[in-house]
């Protein structure tokens, strides 16, 4: 049996735990229980106040609400900006998002703190936008007018504001709701910025011309986004710069034969922005030459994704030749049971991992054969083997299996033996011993003989094993050089957590 060590009892008194120790030890400890999963709120919270550590507790993605709303009303502005990071922002509420913006006196930093708010697209509350649709610093209320999430009242509002940036931002955002007078008021503004913002959202009517672009600074956010004059078009596919000509070539108000023109050019990345416009069919698609290498980063195609839900279009692209359309189908979170199938024996092993990563329908077999060599990124940890259709039985039989992946998945059968768990603390090969170190069966004794395993992670998974005796953690931590690690166990006492994070003497 186990020895329990979560009680605070003598074993923990011989040891200061406070303040006064040497300063390394302490940091070792405080960095260990920011990933302690059984750490208190009360005790995440002040170690909110060690700022160096603020970066690897909001980074968890397991965070309470109560930790989130105290690192927002965190008296230190340097742990409130932690939050408009990711991946903290991605988990905060409207609410959260309001009071965090709110909170910021300054001027620059709410418009910075705004800034990140747009961006996550969650909005904010009513009494927020009212707020800071009055505050007195103008980039504050030019960013205001631009997100989409903005009141269409208060967006109208802004047009009578007595910056013209700001009135500017919002006749872009508002162009398509304002009546003809209102419209022509703002196409007779005295501003530049303001009359600029009127042509830009009148692109689709009066294309953009040569003239207005050079006069933008040749800004390339429009190459992309709005429609051209043929004059200014053709200009823009013989420009010297490839990048533009990049962006161009995703403009989707191009007519057929600057695309043409395009899917000839000499660069291989215009080319292959040519090859996925959505217009194309799959006989000119295959026409484009593009070399894709499959070991570079892909990212999802914005109009595929954007059909992620019309299972019509998720079928007839999955049958694409083009390897991004078929990777932008396989992230879809719900696929028919025939498009499924499809992408399971797709040649290319990145489609398969998109699907293991994003699909929900995702079959067992194939999770299994891309557990092989694949074990989570960043933005999924999980997956595959945390996806919902992983096996989970009939699993012993790879117990002998040659392939350390598959081998150590026995121990997830819900019939193997804790003398699996110690066969498997012994095995030849580091990654089965560092499962074997995360399973609650293994033996106090195979615990300590783990901490001197060769493998560094290993040692520091023993190491946070609830099994380890009292004296070997208690040990473990007065070690700078195993500290932290020893800091992550779950058994450690609350009261030992106390100590450790209190100021003072």
């Amino acid at each position: 049996m186990g020895t329990d060590v979560r009680g605070f009892d003598d074993r923990w008194s011989d040891r200061d735990w406070g303040p006064q120790v040497a300063p390394r030890l302490r940091q070792a400890w405080l960095q260990g229980l920011s990933f302690n999963t059984a750490a208190p709120d009360r005790i995440r919270i002040r170690l909110l106040d060690h700022l160096d550590l603020a970066p690897y507790l909001l980074a968890r993605r397991d965070l309470p609400a109560a930790v989130v709303d105290a690192a927002v009303d965190h008296p230190d502005r340097r742990v409130r900006a932690r939050l408009t990071e990711v991946p903290a922002s991605l988990g905060l509420s409207a609410g959260q998002w309001s009071r965090l913006v709110l909170g910021e006196a300054g001027g620059a930093r709410r418009h910075l703190f705004l800034e990140a708010a747009a961006l996550s697209g969650r909005g904010l509350t009513p009494q927020a936008y009212e707020t800071l649709a009055a505050d007195p610093f103008g980039p504050v209320r030019e960013e205001l007018a631009r997100m989409p999430t903005l009141p269409l009242p208060l967006r109208l509002t802004l047009l009578a504001d007595p910056v013209p940036r700001v009135r500017a931002a919002a006749c872009e955002a508002a162009w398509r709701d304002l009546d003809d007078g209102t419209r022509a008021r703002l196409a007779a503004d005295p501003a530049p910025a303001v009359r600029t913002a009127v042509t830009l959202a009148r692109h689709e009517e009066a294309p953009l011309t040569a003239e207005f672009f050079e006069a933008a600074g040749r800004d390339r956010h429009l190459v992309g986004s709005h429609r051209l004059d043929q004059d200014l078009a053709l200009r823009l596919c013989a420009d010297p710069d490839p990048w533009l000509r990049r962006i161009l070539a995703g403009n989707p108000y191009l007519g057929p034969d600057l695309v043409d023109v395009l899917a000839a050019d000499p660069d291989d990345d215009v080319r292959l922005a040519v090859s996925v416009r959505p217009e194309l069919t799959e006989e000119r698609r295959a026409a484009v030459p593009v070399d894709i290498d499959p070991r570079t980063m892909r990212r999802t195609v914005g109009w595929v994704e954007a059909l992620h839900e019309d299972e019509e279009a998720m079928r007839r692209l999955a049958a694409s030749g083009h390897l991004l359309l078929r990777s932008s189908v396989a992230r879809a979170r719900r696929l028919p049971p025939d498009v499924v199938e499809r992408l399971a024996r797709d040649e290319d092993r990145v489609v398969r991992l998109f699907l293991a990563e994003r699909c929900d329908d995702a079959p067992a077999d194939m999770l299994l054969e891309v557990w092989q060599w694949w074990n989570g990124s960043y933005s999924t940890p999980d997956r595959p083997y945390g996806h919902p259709n992983f096996p989970r039985r009939d699993l012993l039989r790879h117990a002998d299996d040659p392939h350390p992946r598959l081998r150590q998945l026995a121990l997830d059968d819900p019939d193997s033996t804790p003398d699996l768990v110690e066969l498997f603390g012994a095995d030849e090969d580091a990654e089965v011993r560092l499962r074997a170190a995360t399973d609650p069966r293994l033996a106090p004794d195979s615990v300590v003989r783990l901490l001197d395993d060769p493998d560094s992670g290993v040692r520091a998974m023993a190491a946070r094993h609830p099994r380890v005796p009292v004296p070997v953690l208690v040990a473990l931590l007065g070690d700078e050089e195993t500290a932290a690690a020893a800091a992550r166990n779950p058994v450690l006492p609350v009261a030992v957590m106390e100590r450790m994070t209190v100021t003072g003497s």
